[in-house]
């Protein structure tokens, strides 16, 4: 008997599991909201030089921008551009032409004003994140995304180390503090500090989670809950642009989103910790005390009287004697097979990040409501998933990778070649493009666990994570290439999930196959005893929560 069984006599997916799966998603729902925040928090609004003298632009100064600024060819006033001397023009002359006199420019000295009819607040109107300066809203986003990447580097390290709920209940108090501290910024430099802490927490959230979804439900329906949670995060996308609508200041809208997570510490203390990971860490006295806790919430009291310290440790002895192995992430590059696996995961881990946070986080270039596509964008995601898993199940992992990543990566591409003017057809190809990659996520989380044997599983999945998470970080400043050349990044996020998806004809398919548990079956290919899976410690992180950071 495994721990799978244990859990069937406890009441399976009974109302323990309900509860905690539920609660667990509410903060899932929000998490879209912090790594998706920036779309508004740092919005571009219209900007232009302050007019000298009294930095005030209303419809009696219209004389006065044609005076002190250059237009550009759409007849606006110039967003990094001021006259050296001032131009006197008689009021409603003809001003429509771009500095049609050819005086001489400078770059604005006295500072700049902004168009705040759509957006009250942003960190660029604030800081003036804009010409010059501009560069340094992108690395906000890179800086945030190094915190997913440190905080998965860290606290996952930790919570094998001191438990899953109490780093649960951690991330959730950095993830209110650091979210608090953030609102209240005084610069730019303490903003993308909290950002980085805000980071780190929301790995903490996603790894935790995901192990206290995983090792609480039987197996049969983890699928269910897995793919429960990666909804979450998706229906947090819609949220995310209703919160964004209704709150057009960014210091309102960072409290708006991260308030709710000192609820989420405060209610976290009620979950228990994995029995699982008490056994396998010495503490298996824990472990029988909260099975009984489990049991007796699912109306199973007779058989919370039933487990006792040495029936625990009887059923878990093969768990037991998967976790007392000795593996290195080296072994992921030691041998032929399990080394290809690596190389060719790794990038389609990380060019599916690339790619997707490319998209998603520049949705103002688009032409349209921002609010209005960040809901389209949102939205894809239910077909997609959908798609995506109906696929794998019938046709296969390798043939859905491929597909999604091609097709992903090609509506990209052809972008390149649609004219500006055509704003309908480009948002179609874009909206195409991010589905196909959120395809991707869920099709490369499923068969990276398949791909790697049991024995270095969570190592596989964790150099996985990390490819995602670097391939976020690079994302925002590709972006800074189409500065030269505006076709260069869409040309890179268009590639790189071609490139990858050219990568998946070297795995081997793994629909309907047992799970390796070693390395010598991985390079064999063959099984060696066909019994039932074995789910070990290593395999608790792997959940579509932990892709969508």
């Amino acid at each position: 008997m495994g721990f799978a069984d244990i859990l069937e006599r406890t009441g399976g997916m009974g109302r323990f599991q309900i509860t905690q799966v539920f609660l667990l998603c509410l903060p899932i729902l929000l998490m879209a909201s912090h790594n998706l925040l920036q779309n508004f928090s740092a919005a571009i609004p219209s900007h232009w030089c302050k007019i000298n003298g009294t930095g005030i632009l209303n419809s009696s100064d219209e004389g006065l921008v044609g005076m002190f600024n250059p237009l550009d060819e759409k007849g606006m006033p110039e967003s990094c551009l001021e006259f050296v001397e001032i131009q006197w023009r008689p009021v409603g002359s003809n001003m429509t032409s771009h500095n049609s006199t050819g005086a001489e420019t400078r770059s604005c000295t006295i500072g700049w004003e902004y168009d705040r009819e759509e957006f009250t607040s942003t960190i660029i109107s604030e800081w003036d994140l804009v010409c010059a300066n501009r560069n340094r809203r992108q690395l906000a986003q890179s800086l945030y995304m190094a915190g997913v990447l440190v905080g998965a580097v860290i606290l996952g390290g930790l919570s094998d180390k001191y438990g899953r709920r109490a780093l649960l209940i951690w991330s959730y108090l950095q993830m209110a503090i650091s979210g608090i501290c953030t609102a209240f910024s005084p610069n730019y430099l303490s903003y993308c500090v909290f950002r980085f802490l805000g980071g780190m927490a929301l790995s903490g959230i996603g790894l935790n989670t995901t192990a206290l979804i995983v090792e609480w439900v039987p197996t049969k329906v983890r699928t269910i809950t897995g793919t429960l949670a990666g909804y979450s995060y998706t229906v947090g996308q819609l949220i995310l642009a209703g919160l964004a609508y209704g709150i057009r200041d960014w210091r309102w809208l960072q409290l708006c989103v991260s308030l709710p997570f000192f609820i989420f510490f405060l209610y976290s203390w009620w979950f228990p910790e994995s029995a699982r990971w008490l056994v396998l860490s010495g503490n298996p006295s824990k472990a029988v005390k909260e099975m009984k806790r489990v049991a007796k919430y699912n109306g199973r009291q007779e058989e919370a009287e039933k487990i006792t310290l040495e029936s625990l440790k009887a059923d878990m002895m093969k768990e037991m004697a998967c976790s007392n192995s000795s593996y290195t992430i080296l072994d992921l590059v030691r041998t032929s097979n399990v080394r290809r696996i690596s190389f060719a995961v790794s990038f389609v881990w990380f060019s599916t990040s690339f790619a997707y946070y490319g998209l998603a986080m520049d949705l103002q270039k688009f032409g349209v409501s921002i609010y209005l596509i960040q809901v389209i964008f949102g939205a894809v995601d239910f077909p997609a998933k959908l798609i995506s898993t109906t696929s794998m199940i019938y046709i296969g992992r390798r043939v859905t990778q491929f597909f999604s990543l091609s097709l992903g990566g090609l509506a990209i591409l052809a972008n390149i070649f649609v004219p500006n003017e055509l704003q309908i057809v480009r948002t179609s190809l874009a909206v195409f493009g991010k589905g196909c990659l959120a395809a991707s996520f869920s099709c490369v989380f499923l068969y990276t666990t398949e791909l790697y044997p049991t024995v270095i599983r969570q190592s596989g999945l964790g150099l996985g994570s990390t490819m995602a998470r670097l391939g976020g970080i690079v994302a925002p400043l590709v972006k800074l290439l189409g500065e030269f050349y505006p076709f260069l990044p869409l040309l890179i996020y268009g590639g790189a999930p071609i490139l990858s998806g050219l990568l998946i004809y070297f795995l081997p398919e793994t629909v309907n196959k047992p799970l390796p548990d070693t390395i010598e079956e991985v390079e064999t290919g063959k099984k060696k005893t066909p019994v039932k899976e074995i789910v070990p410690l290593q395999t608790v992180t792997t959940s579509p929560v932990r892709v969508a950071l």
